[in-house]
């Protein structure tokens, strides 16, 4: 296959009943890992860089570009994605670099300045051929504050939808970003209020902190592309640690970044079998 716009990997989940899985990617170890889980289970998959990695690297091009030659080199059809973006600026520059798909963030912003500058990005978006995720209000855990009491309203989801013209839009519904326990309390009666009311794809941020029953059932219930950071961040750090304690007079990163690597592709390749039904990957964690 090759890079394939996520806006169509998003279509064709919410057509079928299934998720679109998103996967954080913060080195270029993260973007090779996910695209070997998916070309293992043959499962498409998104590629997403958060504003907060483009902070961390110093720039999006570097980053971004990689992404997307991983994604052009992929047997499967894999997505590029720019996630949380929270400058008109930042994406502009995705858009130039040939990302198909943005996440604008402007929910720290004041819902009528929110929805002026979000509306402005997608039309700038549309006009460029990039599909456009936003949201309505901050998701719990933004910025290390944990608030998975906060809820998304149908009625003002559907406002903000119909003044912004977004093709997708995130939704709070008992996640929070940065959970390192999977006992998040989904609301899986407002999910299937958000689809009701809403005619465009609903977005999970904060994933990691779900069970994968509690992801199928969400999903069952109309959310359909599933963000996912943290649980793989967890995975490769703790096989890093253990290389580093196996060989500690190593100084070749690509021993220690290798485990890591490997840890993320038996992870994604995990959940992809766990959230679409696949078959259990060939890899097993140790």
């Amino acid at each position: 296959m090759a890079l394939v716009p996520t806006g169509e990997l998003v279509a064709e989940a919410r057509a079928a009943g299934r998720c679109c899985p998103a996967f954080n990617v913060i080195q270029l170890e993260h973007a090779t890992a996910i695209v070997a889980a998916a070309e293992e289970l043959d499962q498409p998959v998104v590629l997403q860089v958060s504003h907060n990695a483009v902070r961390y690297h110093g720039a999006l091009e570097p980053l971004g570009a990689a992404m997307l030659a991983a994604a052009g080199a992929a047997r499967t059809p894999v997505g590029v994605h720019l996630d949380h973006a929270e400058t008109f600026e930042l994406v502009a520059r995705a858009v130039a670099l040939g990302f198909p798909s943005v996440m604008f963030d402007a929910s720290a912003l004041e819902h009528r300045d929110n929805v002026r500058a979000t509306a402005r990005t997608a039309r700038y978006c549309h006009d460029n051929g990039v599909w456009v995720e936003a949201e309505l209000g901050r998701i719990g855990g933004k910025d290390g504050v944990h608030a998975p009491g906060a809820r998304t309203d149908p009625a003002e989801a559907a406002e903000f939808v119909r003044d912004t013209g977004v093709d997708a839009l995130a939704v709070a519904v008992g996640t929070s970003h940065a959970m390192r326990t999977r006992d998040a309390d989904l609301d899986f009666g407002l999910v299937e209020r958000l689809r009701a009311a809403l005619d465009v794809p609903l977005v999970l941020h904060g994933s990691s902190g779900v069970a994968d029953a509690d992801l199928r059932t969400a999903v069952r219930a109309g959310l359909t592309k599933i963000n996912i950071a943290t649980r793989l961040n967890e995975e490769f750090t703790a096989a890093v640690r253990r290389s580093l304690a196996d060989h500690p007079d190593g100084v070749d990163p690509r021993r220690y970044l290798g485990a890591g690597r490997e840890a993320i592709t038996r992870e994604t390749a995990r959940l992809l079998a766990a959230l679409n039904g696949a078959g259990e990957p060939a890899t097993t964690a140790p």
